[in-house]
């Protein structure tokens, strides 16, 4: 509880000049763009460098009115902005580790000649979980690797 009390006066006390809508639609903005449906090496670096940049600059530059004594709807977005800025980064961390195309997760780089999703089955048939390890710290990805007995895993035609 103590941990929730001192985020909240935090993000009330900044005092900027930017309102959590303001970063909501920048950072939802820099997902669609550069994490959406088709992705690529550079656009996922390029949020990598974007996302913490702007998450610093939200808790410079964050206005949330109102106090804490009551239901503040302000303040409840500001604590899930903050917690989006965090999701998104590892997103597009998820996003640049996968090496290949599989169901909605299209990297351009990895595509067959006519357009087709590549897979990369050998090497990235498993569920994966990364570990949050605190802010400025690498996450640790863990792997459970998925067993197919009755489905034959094949590149998927749209056409």
């Amino acid at each position: 509880m103590e941990d929730v009390n001192a985020t909240a006066n935090k993000l009330l006390n900044v005092n900027g000049k930017k309102t959590v809508t303001e970063f909501m639609r920048e950072l939802g903005g820099l997902m669609w763009e550069n994490c959406g449906m088709a992705r690529s090496d550079a656009s996922l670096k390029e949020n990598l460098k974007k996302i913490p940049a702007l998450r610093e600059e939200f808790w410079q530059n964050v206005k949330v009115t109102g106090t804490g004594a009551e239901f503040n709807q302000q303040l409840e977005n500001a604590g899930r902005t903050a917690d989006f800025l965090e999701f998104a980064e590892l997103m597009c961390r998820d996003a640049l580790h996968r090496e290949e195309s599989c169901g909605g997760h299209f990297r351009v780089e990895h595509q067959y000649d006519d357009g087709e999703a590549k897979r990369n089955d050998a090497d990235f048939c498993y569920a994966g979980a990364w570990e949050f390890k605190g802010l400025n710290n690498e996450p640790e990805l863990h792997k459970e690797p998925l067993k197919f007995e009755n489905v034959h895993l094949a590149v998927r035609s749209y056409k």
